[in-house]
């Protein structure tokens, strides 16, 4: 039985075992957002703005008032006491200004932004009244580019806000340089694209003054903190509940205008409220993310040894802040020097606005931006040095003796600690299972015979596991069922079964006999969901911590039950057996439950139950790395690029389940293929998106998408946990753009000449021509 489970033997943890979260998915009784009904429900369709920037001369809800089956027509005047939705973490005083109302007042600053919300009995009768909402409008001139000079409106800046670090001697750096190594880079907006839309149903039920909110919630109790704030009622009013989730990636999760607003009209029109976004309104209303203009130079001594990196980059946030605050220009900067020696740094990040839908989080945030920079750097010194680009990266990587490695850093206001990795050891690795020499050989006969491919490689470090802290509750019943409830989030990524496994190893019981509670404030009085690649190293170390808490109250219970030492006695699939004879005389651990009732001998002056609460705290984050490796073929003719094989190389730290890991890094990696060579959001001058359907917005097939090569290493287990785990969610989205962009320059034998993510067949026909 693939769940069996002896914890002296450790095979749980480390195993391929099924996800527990499959079987409602497989015989069709998922539970999504659109499918959560409630009695009287009405539905909400948002009018959304038509223009990138105009003044609101008159908004006329009267016609769709009188529509038949409409209950209500809300404008910005109906809101003029709601707050906009906050950041969800550390407040930003510069961006305070620049936060986003439910409903535009006065002026609309995005293609998308909602001006007024029109509630009725069916999502029907709903469409048609909101296009009976007339708008009176009077255009103004847009801001499109984050590269024009920051201008005034409103007496805001369009660049509310400069991030700046470094240290080191600069100046020295370059002065003292054999030579000096510039690059431009730009990396396009993109975002995710899950197949699941959002969603949000919001009740209120007035004979218990509860406020409930169903949908997607990355961070459920986060989001809580924020409605209550929002709409001034007691956190206790209010629980947020999570069902399935069709995917999340950053974009999904997160508290949006349209979450407020059913709540809202749940709270004032006394009817639970739906809203299920279509796709349209996805392409410009959900977050957007990437776009950065990264201008690079680097000091470099003559063997290649970087001395100093400066970076000056642009992030377009588009029209407003939402809350994601300042983290992906934060991201951006902190993380940029990547696995590598960087003695001197700068780094300054203008924080831009423009009339384009907000941006924020995407998988990877800041750090697929950055690697692409700094990797496309790093070819450009082989190059101008004539250097071997693998050389040139192996003589600057950080070495595995100098761990842990601190670098004069923040991220997320954490500082920026290496805690463990073989960079230079991975980088072997990978070369040898793409048979390097021999691939080169492979590639220059076949580029004798007029094709056009070739070979790149990007080195990266990722982050996981942000604190400061994390807690679970586990409980065993009188029938033997174990149950974890934990603020966590799933979201698609197997998190029931990660934290299910963990419980088992700690525990010594069936992991298919666990149930996983999340997503539910009304279990937990604490979360802080699942974003950041955090899950894994936070709620797991935590769900290990109170394992091994309610392991000791059982051992400790059945040893007066079976008059032994506790230390004589274990547990083998959900029973405890002595060490000596596990065929022997043994209690399960329902029975031990059943025994520590209320008032029971048992309890020794604790608590009542076979239950503990455990929790784990860190200082800092823990960072996984890994290696990518591209092999194109580029039609020289149409432009088309065709990725004939792709290896990721990754140190998770300990792989609580490789099938899972192996998952997330391949679904990442289809993802950073997207924004590499076909997904990007443009608009035109006039501040109008020009891909606002599938037609337009490129995302790849499966039959684009080649097979993927997983190298999942455990070399390098973090010190930060008892588990040594390390975060696998952004690992196979990260380096793509970066491996992607060396290995077709490899191939049209042009170093350097991709500067520019995506990489379409129209940019890279004319590059060639």
């Amino acid at each position: 039985m693939a769940g069996r489970v002896d914890p002296m033997k450790g095979n749980i943890v480390g195993a391929a075992v099924t996800r527990i979260e499959d079987p409602p998915l497989v015989r069709g009784q998922g539970l999504f957002a659109a499918d959560v009904s409630f009695p009287r429900q009405l539905h909400m369709r948002v009018v959304r703005s038509p223009l990138a920037h105009a003044r609101i001369r008159r908004v006329d809800a009267a016609d769709a008032m009188a529509a038949p089956g409409v209950a209500a027509v809300w404008t910005g005047k109906d809101l003029a006491d709601i707050p906009p939705i906050d950041f969800r973490d550390d407040r930003v005083e510069k961006l305070v200004p620049h936060r986003q109302p439910l409903l535009a007042r006065g002026r609309v600053r995005y293609v998308g932004e909602p001006i007024a919300v029109v509630f009725a009995e069916d999502a029907y009768s709903a469409e048609d009244a909101a296009e009976r909402v007339m708008l009176e409008l009077d255009e103004l001139p847009p801001v499109t580019s984050a590269d024009e000079d920051p201008v005034e409106i409103d007496g805001l800046s369009t660049e509310p806000m400069v991030i700046e670090k470094g240290y080191g001697d600069l100046a020295a750096a370059f002065r003292d340089a054999h030579a000096m190594v510039e690059a431009d880079v730009i990396i396009g907006r993109h975002s995710a694209v899950p197949l699941e839309t959002r969603g949000a149903i919001a009740r209120y039920d007035a004979s218990r003054d509860l406020l409930e909110l169903h949908g997607a919630a990355k961070v459920p109790h986060r989001n809580r903190e924020q409605l209550a704030k929002i709409l001034g009622r007691p956190l206790a009013g209010i629980h947020l509940f999570e069902g399935h989730v069709g995917g999340g990636f950053g974009v999904r999760g997160e508290l949006y205008p349209e979450d407020v607003l059913v709540c809202l009209a749940a709270l004032r029109l006394g009817r639970p409220v739906k809203w299920i976004e279509d796709r349209q309104e996805h392409f410009v209303a959900a977050n957007h993310s990437r776009q950065q203009r990264h201008k690079l130079r680097a000091a470099v001594d003559k063997d290649g040894r970087i001395l100093a990196i400066d970076d000056d980059f642009v992030h377009d946030q588009g029209a407003y802040v939402r809350t994601h605050g300042a983290r992906v220009v934060d991201l951006t900067a902190g993380m940029l020097p990547g696995p590598y020696h960087v003695p001197a740094y700068r780094c300054a990040g203008h924080y831009r606005l423009t009339n384009k839908t907000p941006a924020a989080t995407y998988r990877s945030p800041g750090r697929y931006e950055s690697t692409f920079a700094r990797e496309r750097l790093m070819d450009a010194i082989a190059q101008k040095l004539g250097i071997d680009r693998i050389a040139v990266r192996r003589r600057n990587l950080i070495d595995k003796s100098e761990m842990p490695f601190e670098r004069p850093l923040t991220a997320l206001g954490d500082e920026v600690v290496y805690d463990s990795g073989d960079y230079a050891g991975l980088l072997d690795k990978a070369l040898q299972a793409m048979n390097w020499p021999g691939l080169q050989s492979r590639l220059a006969e076949r580029r004798r015979g007029g094709e056009l491919v070739g070979a790149g490689l990007a080195i990266f470090v990722e982050k996981s596991g942000l604190g400061p802290t994390d807690g679970v509750r586990i409980s065993v019943d009188p029938t033997g069922v174990v149950e974890i409830v934990t603020g966590g989030s799933s979201l698609g990524q197997g998190f029931e079964t990660a934290m299910a496994q963990i419980c088992a190893g700690a525990l010594g019981v069936d992991y298919s006999r666990i149930r996983v509670i999340h997503g539910q404030t009304n279990r937990i009085e604490h979360g802080i969901g699942a974003h950041a690649t955090r899950a894994t190293v936070m709620t797991g170390s935590a769900t290990h911590i109170a394992a091994l808490q309610v392991r000791a109250l059982a051992l400790g219970t059945a040893a007066q039950l079976m008059q032994m030492p506790a230390d004589a006695l274990t547990i083998i699939d959900g029973h405890v057996v002595r060490n000596d004879a596990p065929a022997g005389p043994s209690v399960a651990l329902g029975e031990i439950a059943r025994r520590r009732g209320p008032g029971s001998k048992f309890l020794n002056g604790g608590n009542p139950g076979l239950t503990s609460e455990g929790w784990h705290k860190t200082e800092h984050m823990a960072y996984p790395y890994g290696v990518h490796v591209a092999i194109v073929k580029v039609d020289r003719d149409t432009g088309a690029l065709k990725v004939e094989r792709y290896l990721i190389a990754y140190d998770v730290g300990r792989a609580v389940n490789p099938m899972l890991i192996e998952g997330q890094l391949v679904g990442g990696f289809a993802q950073g293929l997207g924004g590499a060579v076909s997904e990007e959001f443009i608009y035109d001058e006039g501040g109008a998106p020009l891909a606002t359907t599938f037609a337009d917005y490129h995302m790849l097939t499966a039959h684009e998408v080649p097979h993927v090569d997983v190298l999942l290493t455990e070399d390098a287990p973090s010190p930060l946990n008892a588990l040594g785990l390390k975060g696998a969610g952004e690992g196979g989205v990260n380096a793509v753009g970066a491996a992607i962009a060396s290995a077709i320059d490899d191939a049209i034998g042009r170093p350097g000449a991709i500067t520019q993510l995506p990489v379409t067949p129209a940019r890279l026909r004319a590059l060639i021509q």
